[in-house]
Order: C-alpha cells, then structure tokens, then sequence
C-alpha cells in the first residue's frame, strides 16, 4: 500500500504563470511560511487535486503515467510530493514547524515589520516620498463633506489605485495629525467573525508609527472572543500597510494608529441576517461603537477597502476587462452599494451585499459594516470611482470615499 499523499494547503495562492516560456500554475504562499515560489507545468496541474489527503503516491504515479504516455513517469511521482513538500506548499510536520516558527517570531517581536517595501513601493524613503508626493499632487480637486473625519482609500496595488489613494487621503483635513486613526483593513487571510489587533508600533520606510496601545488594551478588555490579539496576518497583510504610507506622508512618521484587520462576515454573506446576529461580532462593533462615542473627535477612521474582484483570477468563468459591457454592469452595482454607504445605511448596505451572496466579492464589505455601525455616518461623498486590470483576464473595483458629519452637506460624485 502506498503512502498517504499530504494535502495542498489551502491559503497558497494559485495564479497562472506570468512567466511567458514557463506556462501553468504559480504557487506562492502569501503567510510567509516559505519564500519559495513553484509553477507547476499545465500536463501536472489536474493532478495536484490528489493532494488532498485521501490519495496515496501511489494514485499519483498511475495518474502520472496516464497524463504522459511514459511507464517512467511514475518514478516522477515521489520527487513531486517530495518537492511541494520541502516547499512547504502540504500540510506535514514541516509545514507545522514552520507555521509555528513563525507566528512565534512574530508574537515576540517588538515592531511590525514592513514587509512589502522594495517590492511594492521603493525601500528608499527619500524615493517613497518623491512617488508619494508627485500622487498626490496630480490630483485633481474634489468636493468633500464638511467636518470629514473618515476615509475610505484602497488597497489594491500603489501603482494601480493610487488615484484613488491620493483622492481619499487629500480629503483629510490637516487637523487630523492630532488625532488617532483607527485603520480597519481588510484581513484576506484571516478567520472569518474575527478582528486581528495588535500592540506594536508599524515600521515603514518613513519612520516608526506609532501604536494606540491604551486603545488596543480598551478593545481586548471589552472586544470579547471575536478578538485575536498579536494576529499573525498583520505580519503579511498589506491593506493597513499601504495606509500608514500616506498617513505618514502626510502627518509624520509618529503618527498614532490603531490596526485593526477585519475577518468576512461568512456567516451573514451566505445565509440570512446580519453580522451582529453572531453574538461576539455584536459584541466587536459595540466596543467599536463605545470607543467612538467616548474618544469622538480625537479619532480619525481610515478604511483599507477593495470592491469588486471579477474574472479568471476570482473563480469567474469568463474573462473581465475594463471598457466592457459586463464591467459597465459592474460599476452600476458598485454605485448602488456606494449610495448606501454614503447615505450611513448599514442595513440598506448589508442587503446590497448579500444579493447572490455577494456575487461581487467585495473584499471590503466587513471593514466597511464595521465602520458604518460604529460611527454611523451622516454623510458621504464619492470622490473617484475605478477599475483596474490586475491581469488580463481579472478586474478589481475600488473607490475613494469621504465622510464627514454635516448632514447638510450635499453628497458628492467624482469621476470615473
């Protein structure tokens, strides 16, 4: 009888091969567990559904024999279970050294990291400064709320949003260097109906932000078990990092933040109900709300928010391209959804995102609940709408939101 194969972890990302000569799937791993990065030929691809915990080596040799023609081939089976899993891309005994290694190292360090500097924006910070600068001077002025004491900016690539970056940041008064900003990011690898926090001062090339930490240890006391504190996806998470670049930027590299990285709503996405029907998310957002009742205008929100993700890359069928009708169709729906959210419609907004089970996939959704629940705002602007072809055949949504608490302020719309 022949061994058991390990199964294919779940949290790799699977993305077809950029690489021209070297077509097939891209295996990384975006926990940071192995550097490795694997591009399995397109003839082996079907067969990776074998690692799945139930098929043994030696399944694999025959599936490998009749995907090639060649007896021989078999003697290649143990050499690819062997090579996913020295990569660390199965879940053996290696992995869980790994994983354990790491969330240690991250539970026991002092600082947070940055851990996308040189790839996603220059290490530099004379060169970050310069990019930075040069964005947000090319804007084009918007109409803004009165009194705006939130923003909702992207996340999604620098060089792909950063319109909207620059729109959404521009629109923060300059006072708002005195105050905290809550930062709540969209957490892509985190536990659904959870919140990750963490205590420790952000590193980015522009300096040392600092933590909020009485405002963290206030949320931990009161937040209740959908807190996970010293979360380790702040470790490989960029949707609050990208933040604290324009924060800094803009109000000094000791700028006062608390992170916090919103797990889906999976429970209320799929079925009926709202997110606060699971008892400690209701008891999240009410200690959310409390802070902002009891800290007011010494807090500004900042909302590391996707929208859309449509195409190849989502599990689409179909290819998605900006300037196409479907695309056309998407932007409508975003704005409907938008509307809600600039009018403070928490329910109105959460309605929208359960049609078809958000078919849409809006990344953002729980950051975006968590703050309409806990600031409830009076009113919102739009101040630029985009897509953007994050690879040929996929296309993310993602927009530039203000929000202030005039309610006589009228809402504004900016281009596309």
């Amino acid at each position: 009888m022949s061994s058991r194969l390990a199964a294919l972890r779940q949290s790799l990302e699977l993305l077809p091969s950029p690489v021209a000569e070297r077509p097939g799937l891209l295996l990384r791993d975006p926990f940071g567990y192995t550097s490795q990065v694997l591009i399995i030929p397109p003839p082996l691809v079907p067969l990776l559904c074998l690692f799945d915990g139930a098929h043994g080596e030696q399944d694999l040799a025959a599936a490998l024999v009749r995907a090639t023609g060649d007896a021989a081939a078999s003697e290649f089976a143990g050499r690819l279970a062997l090579t996913l899993g020295e990569s660390g891309f199965l879940e053996n005994d290696d992995l869980a050294r790994r994983r354990e290694e790491r969330h240690r190292s991250f539970a026991c360090a002092e600082r947070r990291e940055p851990h996308f500097a040189g790839e996603a924006y220059p290490e530099e910070a004379a060169a970050l400064r310069t990019l930075l600068d040069g964005w947000l001077r090319g804007i084009d002025e918007r109409t803004v709320p009165q009194g705006v004491y939130a923003v909702a900016a992207p996340h999604v690539s620098l060089e792909g949003g950063f319109r909207c970056y620059a729109s959404a940041y521009r629109a923060l008064p300059p006072a708002a260097a005195e105050r905290t900003f809550v930062v709540l990011g969209t957490s892509h690898y985190g536990a659904p109906e959870r919140f990750g926090l963490t205590r420790k001062d952000f590193v980015t090339p522009l300096g040392v932000a600092r933590s909020a930490r009485p405002l963290v240890d206030r949320l931990v006391r009161s937040g209740g078990g959908a807190v996970v504190l010293e979360d380790y996806c702040h470790a490989v998470e960029h949707s609050i990092e990208f933040q604290l670049l324009f924060l800094q930027h803009l109000f000094g590299p000791g700028v006062r933040v608390l992170p916090i990285l919103c797990g889906p709503f999976a429970k209320a996405t799929q079925g009926a109900g709202r997110p606060e029907d699971d008892p400690a998310v209701a008891r999240f957002l009410g200690a959310l709300a409390e802070l902002q009742a009891s800290e007011g205008q010494r807090l500004a929100w900042v909302l590391g928010v996707d929208l859309a993700h449509v195409g190849r890359r989502y599990g689409d069928d179909a290819d998605a391209r900006t300037g196409t009708a479907p695309l056309a169709e998407v932007e409508v729906r975003d704005r409907r959804r938008i509307a809600t959210l600039l009018a403070g419609d928490a329910d109105g907004f959460w309605e929208a995102v359960q049609e078809q089970q958000d078919e849409l996939n809006w990344c953002g959704a729980s950051p975006l609940y968590s703050f309409l629940k806990a600031t409830a705002p009076k009113r919102g602007a739009l101040l630029r709408y985009e897509q953007w072809n994050i690879d040929p055949a996929s296309v993310v949504s993602f927009a530039a939101l203000a929000f202030g608490r005039d309610e006589s302020t009228p809402t504004g719309e900016g281009g596309v």
